[in-house]
């Protein structure tokens, strides 16, 4: 799913991204999009992790690690703009499962997170994605992720 490089260019910037994402801070977590390949359904989002996510406070204080939900909805969110931009703007994809996650390292303070999402199944109604969050050259988190499209005006 490409390369781990945090030196690409900008595809979407933070304002095009809340665009698309119906979230908002706290919750929208994702930086920018560095790479984007419709014909093969891949997209590479980033994550800056900065010890003033207010998710630090609470979460193992003194030993600040990212949680690893927060990483889930980070590629979640980074498959959502896969898919609005695979033509389903009018919709907004909304989680239905998480499959086969495996959190293989801690994700802390200064890491650079990038939010690597594959298409497995993208349709008008409903799709499935094979993510991964990689933190240099390791592996932090990986899963398959499934979503509902749902248009917007029903949420």
């Amino acid at each position: 799913m490409g390369s781990t490089t945090t030196s690409r260019p900008v595809i979407l910037n933070i304002k095009e991204i809340a665009k698309i994402l119906p979230h908002r801070y706290p919750f929208l977590l994702v930086d920018k999009i560095v790479y984007l390949n419709l014909e093969e359904n891949i997209i590479i989002g980033q994550k800056n992790v900065t010890i003033n996510e207010q998710f630090f406070q609470g979460h193992f204080p003194g030993v600040p690690i990212m949680p690893g939900v927060l990483i889930l909805e980070a590629l979640a969110q980074t498959g959502g703009i896969l898919v609005h931009q695979k033509g389903n703007s009018e919709k907004i994809a909304v989680l239905l499962n998480i499959n086969n996650a495996k959190f293989r390292k801690p994700v802390m303070p200064g890491d650079v997170l990038m939010l690597h999402a594959s298409g497995i199944h993208i349709s008008n109604k409903a799709g499935k994605i094979l993510v991964k969050a990689m933190v240099n050259d390791y592996v932090a988190v990986e899963a398959e992720i499934g979503f509902a499209l749902v248009d917007k005006d029903q949420l």
